[in-house]
């Protein structure tokens, strides 16, 4: 695998991107994300889709890779808009995805990892109010 060019296509990534998955995915590559557990790139490719639609402006940034013979971990930051919330500012959730190659180079597994707690509900208007508060009651 290339991984330059895969950093590249999730850097760029844009709605027409998803059309290109089986450039970088095996037929039946697997991922999960703390929503999603899928099989298969016409499933990879309705989340993916799905997150066009949930969201504005959203672009992910690798920002770190670390790289072995078993695979890959990239270090991202995916930023967005809100739909729901109007022209809000922008949000910024942090994540890492585990990633597998196939004998011919291409994502078999794919496992991302991101804290919903802290990258998602805290930020969510009334549901944000009562983490923040239960996480201020919890700390040391």
């Amino acid at each position: 695998m290339n991984l330059d060019r895969l950093i590249d296509f999730y850097n760029s990534f844009a709605p027409d991107s998803v059309a290109r998955f089986p450039e970088f995915y095996s037929p039946d590559a697997w991922f999960k994300d703390p929503f999603n557990e899928v099989r298969g790139i016409p499933a990879i490719q309705r989340i993916f889709s799905h997150m066009f639609k949930q969201v504005d402006e959203p672009r992910f940034v690798v920002v770190d890779q670390v790289v072995d013979a078993g695979g890959a971990m990239l270090v991202w930051e995916f930023c967005f808009r809100v739909r729901l919330w109007g022209k809000g500012q922008t949000q910024v959730m942090r994540g890492v995805s585990h990633l597998r190659f196939d004998a011919d180079g291409k994502v078999c597994y794919h496992r991302d990892y991101w804290d919903t707690g802290e990258e998602l509900y805290m930020k969510l208007p009334g549901l944000g109010l009562l983490m923040r508060g239960l996480r201020r009651v919890l700390a040391a």
